[in-house]
Protein backbone atom coordinates (compact mmCIF):
# COMPACT_ATOMS: atom_id res chain seq x y z
CA UNK A 1 0.00 0.00 0.00
CA UNK A 2 1.18 3.52 -0.73
CA UNK A 3 2.70 5.26 2.28
CA UNK A 4 0.98 8.61 1.65
CA UNK A 5 -1.66 9.77 -0.83
CA UNK A 6 -1.64 13.48 -1.67
CA UNK A 7 -5.12 14.47 -2.82
CA UNK A 8 -4.98 17.82 -4.61
CA UNK A 9 -8.55 19.11 -4.44
CA UNK A 10 -8.19 22.51 -6.09
CA UNK A 11 -9.59 25.05 -5.51
CA UNK A 12 -10.80 25.68 -9.07
CA UNK A 13 -8.96 28.49 -10.89
CA UNK A 14 -5.84 28.27 -8.71
CA UNK A 15 -3.30 27.04 -11.31
CA UNK A 16 -4.78 23.53 -11.25
CA UNK A 17 -4.65 23.13 -15.04
CA UNK A 18 -1.06 24.34 -15.06
CA UNK A 19 0.03 21.89 -12.34
CA UNK A 20 -1.92 19.00 -13.84
CA UNK A 21 -0.38 19.43 -17.29
CA UNK A 22 3.06 19.31 -15.70
CA UNK A 23 2.50 16.12 -13.74
CA UNK A 24 0.66 14.29 -16.52
CA UNK A 25 3.33 15.16 -19.08
CA UNK A 26 5.99 13.97 -16.59
CA UNK A 27 4.26 10.87 -15.30
CA UNK A 28 7.20 8.52 -15.86
CA UNK A 29 9.58 10.94 -14.19
CA UNK A 30 7.26 11.18 -11.18
CA UNK A 31 7.32 7.40 -10.89
CA UNK A 32 11.12 7.39 -11.01
CA UNK A 33 11.08 9.92 -8.17
CA UNK A 34 8.79 7.74 -6.07
CA UNK A 35 5.40 9.36 -6.74
CA UNK A 36 2.65 7.37 -8.44
CA UNK A 37 0.13 9.19 -10.62
CA UNK A 38 -2.48 6.42 -11.00
CA UNK A 39 -5.04 5.91 -13.75
CA UNK A 40 -5.18 5.76 -17.53
CA UNK A 41 -5.17 9.54 -17.82
CA UNK A 42 -6.39 12.76 -16.25
CA UNK A 43 -10.03 11.92 -16.99
CA UNK A 44 -9.77 9.04 -14.52
CA UNK A 45 -9.23 11.62 -11.80
CA UNK A 46 -12.21 13.66 -12.99
CA UNK A 47 -14.43 10.59 -12.98
CA UNK A 48 -13.05 9.54 -9.60
CA UNK A 49 -14.15 12.89 -8.23
CA UNK A 50 -17.64 12.22 -9.55
CA UNK A 51 -17.71 8.78 -7.99
CA UNK A 52 -16.54 10.11 -4.62
CA UNK A 53 -19.23 12.81 -4.82
CA UNK A 54 -21.99 10.25 -5.63
CA UNK A 55 -22.91 11.77 -8.97
CA UNK A 56 -26.20 10.09 -10.04
CA UNK A 57 -25.25 10.43 -13.71
CA UNK A 58 -22.70 7.65 -13.27
CA UNK A 59 -25.31 5.01 -14.12
CA UNK A 60 -25.29 6.29 -17.71
CA UNK A 61 -21.51 6.44 -17.98
CA UNK A 62 -19.23 3.89 -19.63
CA UNK A 63 -17.74 1.05 -17.62
CA UNK A 64 -14.33 2.71 -17.92
CA UNK A 65 -15.68 5.82 -16.22
CA UNK A 66 -17.73 3.96 -13.60
CA UNK A 67 -14.68 1.96 -12.48
CA UNK A 68 -12.18 4.85 -12.44
CA UNK A 69 -11.98 5.27 -8.65
CA UNK A 70 -11.77 1.53 -8.06
CA UNK A 71 -8.89 1.25 -10.54
CA UNK A 72 -7.05 4.19 -8.95
CA UNK A 73 -7.36 2.61 -5.51
CA UNK A 74 -6.09 -0.74 -6.79
CA UNK A 75 -2.99 0.93 -8.26
CA UNK A 76 -2.40 2.85 -5.04
CA UNK A 77 -2.81 -0.33 -2.96
CA UNK A 78 -0.16 -2.09 -5.05
CA UNK A 79 2.38 0.74 -4.73
CA UNK A 80 4.80 1.24 -1.85
CA UNK A 81 5.72 4.91 -2.29
CA UNK A 82 3.66 8.10 -2.36
CA UNK A 83 0.73 8.69 -4.70
CA UNK A 84 -0.93 11.78 -6.15
CA UNK A 85 -4.60 12.24 -7.05
CA UNK A 86 -5.49 15.62 -8.52
CA UNK A 87 -8.73 17.24 -9.60
CA UNK A 88 -10.32 20.48 -8.48
CA UNK A 89 -13.84 19.04 -8.36
CA UNK A 90 -12.94 17.03 -5.24
CA UNK A 91 -13.30 20.36 -3.40
CA UNK A 92 -17.09 20.07 -3.65
CA UNK A 93 -17.23 16.80 -1.67
CA UNK A 94 -19.24 16.73 1.53
CA UNK A 95 -17.56 16.02 4.86
CA UNK A 96 -19.08 12.53 4.80
CA UNK A 97 -17.72 11.87 1.30
CA UNK A 98 -14.28 13.16 2.29
CA UNK A 99 -14.25 10.84 5.33
CA UNK A 100 -15.26 7.89 3.17
CA UNK A 101 -12.47 8.70 0.71
CA UNK A 102 -9.92 8.70 3.53
CA UNK A 103 -11.26 5.34 4.76
CA UNK A 104 -11.05 3.84 1.27
CA UNK A 105 -7.42 4.91 0.95
CA UNK A 106 -6.43 3.58 4.39
CA UNK A 107 -4.02 2.41 5.67
CA UNK A 108 -2.24 4.96 3.46
CA UNK A 109 -2.01 8.37 5.11
CA UNK A 110 -4.13 10.86 3.18
CA UNK A 111 -2.87 14.42 2.81
CA UNK A 112 -5.07 17.14 1.34
CA UNK A 113 -3.42 19.74 -0.89
CA UNK A 114 -5.31 22.98 -1.55
CA UNK A 115 -4.01 25.58 -3.95
CA UNK A 116 -5.74 28.87 -3.08
CA UNK A 117 -5.87 32.53 -4.03
CA UNK A 118 -7.57 35.65 -2.71
CA UNK A 119 -11.29 35.20 -3.02
CA UNK A 120 -11.94 38.31 -5.07
CA UNK A 121 -9.60 37.16 -7.82
CA UNK A 122 -10.92 33.61 -7.53
CA UNK A 123 -14.57 34.68 -7.72
CA UNK A 124 -13.88 36.81 -10.80
CA UNK A 125 -11.96 34.05 -12.57
CA UNK A 126 -14.48 31.36 -11.62
CA UNK A 127 -17.40 33.29 -13.13
CA UNK A 128 -15.72 33.40 -16.53
CA UNK A 129 -14.77 29.73 -16.12
CA UNK A 130 -18.44 28.91 -15.55
CA UNK A 131 -19.13 30.60 -18.90
CA UNK A 132 -16.58 28.31 -20.58
CA UNK A 133 -18.64 25.47 -19.14
CA UNK A 134 -21.86 26.79 -20.76
CA UNK A 135 -22.99 28.98 -17.89
CA UNK A 136 -25.44 31.81 -18.53
CA UNK A 137 -25.72 33.58 -15.14
CA UNK A 138 -24.71 37.25 -15.11
CA UNK A 139 -21.99 38.02 -12.58
CA UNK A 140 -24.50 39.90 -10.43
CA UNK A 141 -26.45 36.68 -9.77
CA UNK A 142 -23.63 34.13 -10.02
CA UNK A 143 -23.12 32.01 -6.88
CA UNK A 144 -25.47 33.91 -4.61
CA UNK A 145 -26.07 30.90 -2.36
CA UNK A 146 -24.04 28.04 -0.90
CA UNK A 147 -25.18 24.86 -2.60
CA UNK A 148 -25.78 21.75 -0.50
CA UNK A 149 -25.22 19.55 -3.56
CA UNK A 150 -21.70 18.07 -3.95
CA UNK A 151 -22.23 18.04 -7.72
CA UNK A 152 -22.25 21.85 -7.81
CA UNK A 153 -18.77 23.15 -8.58
CA UNK A 154 -19.20 26.76 -9.73
CA UNK A 155 -20.56 27.89 -6.42
CA UNK A 156 -19.40 29.13 -3.00
CA UNK A 157 -19.29 25.46 -2.07
CA UNK A 158 -15.93 25.10 -3.82
CA UNK A 159 -14.84 28.73 -4.09
CA UNK A 160 -15.00 29.56 -0.37
CA UNK A 161 -11.77 28.24 1.18
CA UNK A 162 -13.25 28.46 4.68
CA UNK A 163 -16.12 26.12 3.79
CA UNK A 164 -13.80 23.67 2.02
CA UNK A 165 -11.42 23.60 5.00
CA UNK A 166 -14.28 22.95 7.41
CA UNK A 167 -15.56 19.95 5.43
CA UNK A 168 -12.21 18.33 4.66
CA UNK A 169 -10.83 18.81 8.19
CA UNK A 170 -13.43 16.28 9.34
CA UNK A 171 -11.60 13.66 7.27
CA UNK A 172 -7.97 14.72 7.70
CA UNK A 173 -6.11 16.28 10.62
CA UNK A 174 -5.25 19.95 10.15
CA UNK A 175 -1.54 19.11 10.13
CA UNK A 176 -2.12 17.01 6.99
CA UNK A 177 -3.94 19.77 5.13
CA UNK A 178 -1.50 21.81 3.04
CA UNK A 179 -2.60 25.19 1.68
CA UNK A 180 -0.48 26.74 -1.08
CA UNK A 181 -1.33 30.44 -1.56
CA UNK A 182 -1.09 31.40 -5.23
CA UNK A 183 1.09 34.45 -5.90
CA UNK A 184 -0.36 35.85 -9.13
CA UNK A 185 2.43 38.44 -9.34
CA UNK A 186 5.22 35.82 -9.18
CA UNK A 187 6.70 33.90 -12.13
CA UNK A 188 4.36 31.15 -13.28
CA UNK A 189 6.67 28.32 -12.18
CA UNK A 190 6.78 29.53 -8.57
CA UNK A 191 3.64 27.57 -7.63
CA UNK A 192 5.11 24.46 -9.28
CA UNK A 193 8.26 24.73 -7.14
CA UNK A 194 6.21 24.79 -3.93
CA UNK A 195 3.88 22.03 -5.13
CA UNK A 196 6.83 19.84 -6.12
CA UNK A 197 8.61 20.56 -2.83
CA UNK A 198 5.58 19.37 -0.89
CA UNK A 199 5.67 16.08 -2.83
CA UNK A 200 9.41 15.72 -2.26
CA UNK A 201 10.28 16.29 -5.93
CA UNK A 202 13.19 18.23 -7.39
CA UNK A 203 11.21 20.92 -9.23
CA UNK A 204 14.07 21.96 -11.52
CA UNK A 205 14.38 18.44 -12.93
CA UNK A 206 10.97 18.66 -14.63
CA UNK A 207 10.21 19.90 -18.14
CA UNK A 208 7.66 22.73 -17.98
CA UNK A 209 7.63 23.45 -21.70
CA UNK A 210 4.35 21.61 -22.30
CA UNK A 211 2.52 23.20 -19.40
CA UNK A 212 -0.02 25.93 -20.00
CA UNK A 213 -2.38 27.96 -17.84
CA UNK A 214 -6.16 28.11 -18.15
CA UNK A 215 -6.41 31.79 -19.04
CA UNK A 216 -9.26 34.24 -18.60
CA UNK A 217 -11.26 36.37 -21.02
CA UNK A 218 -11.75 40.10 -20.99
CA UNK A 219 -14.96 41.69 -19.78
CA UNK A 220 -16.56 42.19 -23.22
CA UNK A 221 -15.45 38.76 -24.43
CA UNK A 222 -16.97 37.14 -21.35
CA UNK A 223 -20.30 38.85 -21.98
CA UNK A 224 -20.24 37.72 -25.62
CA UNK A 225 -19.75 34.11 -24.54
CA UNK A 226 -22.49 34.41 -21.92
CA UNK A 227 -24.96 35.58 -24.57
CA UNK A 228 -23.87 32.86 -27.00
CA UNK A 229 -24.52 30.30 -24.25
CA UNK A 230 -28.02 31.66 -23.77
CA UNK A 231 -28.77 30.95 -27.44
CA UNK A 232 -27.20 27.48 -27.23
CA UNK A 233 -29.23 26.59 -24.15
CA UNK A 234 -32.44 27.85 -25.77
CA UNK A 235 -31.72 25.86 -28.91
CA UNK A 236 -30.34 22.83 -27.07
CA UNK A 237 -27.37 22.83 -29.42
CA UNK A 238 -24.10 20.90 -29.04
CA UNK A 239 -25.58 18.12 -26.93
CA UNK A 240 -22.77 15.75 -25.79
CA UNK A 241 -20.48 17.10 -23.06
CA UNK A 242 -17.41 16.22 -25.12
CA UNK A 243 -18.65 18.35 -28.03
CA UNK A 244 -19.51 21.23 -25.72
CA UNK A 245 -16.00 21.10 -24.30
CA UNK A 246 -14.43 21.05 -27.75
CA UNK A 247 -16.51 23.73 -29.43
CA UNK A 248 -17.45 26.11 -26.61
CA UNK A 249 -14.53 25.87 -24.23
CA UNK A 250 -11.58 25.01 -26.46
CA UNK A 251 -12.44 26.59 -29.80
CA UNK A 252 -14.67 29.56 -29.00
CA UNK A 253 -13.37 30.59 -25.56
CA UNK A 254 -9.72 29.52 -25.36
CA UNK A 255 -8.76 29.85 -29.04
CA UNK A 256 -10.84 32.82 -30.15
CA UNK A 257 -11.91 34.99 -27.18
CA UNK A 258 -9.02 34.61 -24.70
CA UNK A 259 -6.34 35.66 -27.25
CA UNK A 260 -8.07 39.03 -27.70
CA UNK A 261 -6.56 40.06 -24.32
CA UNK A 262 -9.59 42.06 -23.31
CA UNK A 263 -10.01 44.32 -20.28
CA UNK A 264 -9.77 42.86 -16.79
CA UNK A 265 -12.78 43.36 -14.57
CA UNK A 266 -14.16 43.20 -11.04
CA UNK A 267 -17.53 42.07 -9.70
CA UNK A 268 -20.10 44.67 -8.69
CA UNK A 269 -19.43 46.47 -5.34
CA UNK A 270 -21.81 44.30 -3.30
CA UNK A 271 -20.11 41.15 -4.58
CA UNK A 272 -16.70 42.63 -3.75
CA UNK A 273 -17.91 43.17 -0.17
CA UNK A 274 -19.16 39.58 -0.04
CA UNK A 275 -15.78 38.30 -1.25
CA UNK A 276 -13.99 40.35 1.41
CA UNK A 277 -16.14 38.92 4.22
CA UNK A 278 -15.71 35.31 3.11
CA UNK A 279 -12.00 35.83 2.49
CA UNK A 280 -11.46 37.17 6.00
CA UNK A 281 -13.26 34.16 7.49
CA UNK A 282 -10.86 31.85 5.63
CA UNK A 283 -7.84 33.79 6.84
CA UNK A 284 -9.12 33.69 10.43
CA UNK A 285 -9.52 29.92 10.14
CA UNK A 286 -5.97 29.47 8.86
CA UNK A 287 -4.55 31.70 11.61
CA UNK A 288 -6.37 29.79 14.35
CA UNK A 289 -5.83 26.19 13.19
CA UNK A 290 -2.59 24.23 12.62
CA UNK A 291 -3.03 23.96 8.86
CA UNK A 292 0.27 23.69 6.97
CA UNK A 293 0.51 26.87 4.90
CA UNK A 294 3.19 26.40 2.25
CA UNK A 295 3.99 29.96 1.24
CA UNK A 296 3.05 33.48 2.27
CA UNK A 297 -0.41 33.70 3.84
CA UNK A 298 -0.47 37.40 2.99
CA UNK A 299 -0.94 36.40 -0.66
CA UNK A 300 -4.52 35.44 0.21
CA UNK A 301 -5.39 38.94 1.43
CA UNK A 302 -7.53 41.22 -0.71
CA UNK A 303 -5.94 44.70 -1.05
CA UNK A 304 -7.76 47.46 0.76
CA UNK A 305 -7.57 49.62 -2.36
CA UNK A 306 -8.36 48.05 -5.71
CA UNK A 307 -7.20 49.40 -9.07
CA UNK A 308 -10.14 50.73 -11.09
CA UNK A 309 -11.70 48.18 -13.42
CA UNK A 310 -15.00 47.77 -15.18
CA UNK A 311 -17.80 45.46 -14.10
CA UNK A 312 -19.58 43.11 -16.54
CA UNK A 313 -22.87 45.03 -16.32
CA UNK A 314 -21.10 48.04 -17.91
CA UNK A 315 -20.64 46.22 -21.23
CA UNK A 316 -22.74 47.83 -23.97
CA UNK A 317 -24.59 46.19 -26.84
CA UNK A 318 -22.30 48.06 -29.24
CA UNK A 319 -19.22 46.49 -27.62
CA UNK A 320 -20.80 43.05 -27.81
CA UNK A 321 -21.65 43.60 -31.47
CA UNK A 322 -18.09 44.70 -32.28
CA UNK A 323 -16.55 41.58 -30.76
CA UNK A 324 -19.25 39.30 -32.17
CA UNK A 325 -18.87 40.57 -35.75
CA UNK A 326 -15.10 40.21 -35.55
CA UNK A 327 -15.64 36.71 -34.22
CA UNK A 328 -17.97 35.85 -37.11
CA UNK A 329 -15.34 37.00 -39.60
CA UNK A 330 -12.80 34.73 -37.90
CA UNK A 331 -15.25 31.82 -37.92
CA UNK A 332 -15.91 32.25 -41.63
CA UNK A 333 -12.20 32.15 -42.35
CA UNK A 334 -11.89 28.94 -40.34
CA UNK A 335 -14.87 27.36 -42.10
CA UNK A 336 -13.40 28.23 -45.48
CA UNK A 337 -10.02 26.78 -44.55
CA UNK A 338 -11.64 23.56 -43.37
CA UNK A 339 -14.14 23.10 -46.19
CA UNK A 340 -12.14 24.38 -49.18
CA UNK A 341 -8.39 24.38 -48.66
CA UNK A 342 -8.03 21.80 -45.84
CA UNK A 343 -4.29 22.52 -45.43
CA UNK A 344 -2.03 20.54 -43.17
CA UNK A 345 -2.28 21.68 -39.57
CA UNK A 346 0.51 24.07 -38.54
CA UNK A 347 2.39 23.08 -35.41
CA UNK A 348 0.93 25.93 -33.39
CA UNK A 349 -2.65 24.71 -33.91
CA UNK A 350 -2.20 21.02 -33.23
CA UNK A 351 -3.47 21.27 -29.67
CA UNK A 352 -6.61 23.15 -30.73
CA UNK A 353 -9.88 22.27 -32.39
CA UNK A 354 -8.86 23.24 -35.92
CA UNK A 355 -5.81 21.05 -35.76
CA UNK A 356 -7.95 18.14 -34.61
CA UNK A 357 -10.48 18.67 -37.39
CA UNK A 358 -7.81 18.97 -40.06
CA UNK A 359 -6.34 15.65 -38.99
CA UNK A 360 -9.64 13.82 -39.43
Amino acid sequence: MARRVFVHIGLPKTATTYLQTIVWSSRDRLREDGVLLPGLGRFDHLWSSRIVRDDPRLSKASEEHRTAWERLREEIAAYDGDALVTHEFFAAASAEQACRMAEQLAPAEMHVVITARDLLGLFTASWQESLKNRGTAPMSTYSREVSEDPRDVWNWRTLDLHLVLQRWSEAVAHERIHVLPLDTSAPRDEIWHRFAGLLGLGADAYDLSRSFPNESMGVVEAEVLRRVNEHLVAGKALGPARDRGMFIRTYLADERLVPRRGEKFWPQPDRVAECRARNEAALDYLRSHPVDVVGDLARLEIPAELPPRRTPDSVTDAEVAAVATDLIASLLTDVRDLSVDRPAAPAASRRGLLGALRRR
